[in-house]
């Protein structure tokens, strides 16, 4: 599955259970998150979409994760459409 695959997958289970999945762009930046996400009953997650396979997360985008981690922010790393499954069954 390639990666626009897998996050066409996250926008549609997203928007299936009523939650919005926002294409996110970050001019001030390098390593923003590819969606925030905003599911039923308040709960916000930052996530950053990656193909299955031979993908890692760089070092920018490390930083960034901890750094909103450390503020109590939700951040999920999605590398297959169980992670997405996985997320989306949280409570």
């Amino acid at each position: 599955m390639l990666e626009q695959d897998l996050e066409k997958y996250l926008v549609r289970e997203v928007e299936a259970i009523g939650g919005i999945a926002e294409k996110t762009i970050s001019p001030s930046g390098r390593g923003y998150f590819d969606r925030v996400i905003v599911l039923p009953g308040g709960r916000v997650v930052f996530a950053e979409v990656k193909k299955p396979k031979g993908s890692r997360v760089s070092p920018h985008q490390m930083w960034r994760h901890k750094r909103y981690k450390s503020l109590g922010v939700e951040v999920a790393v999605i590398k297959t459409v169980d992670d997405v499954d996985r997320l989306l069954r949280a409570p």
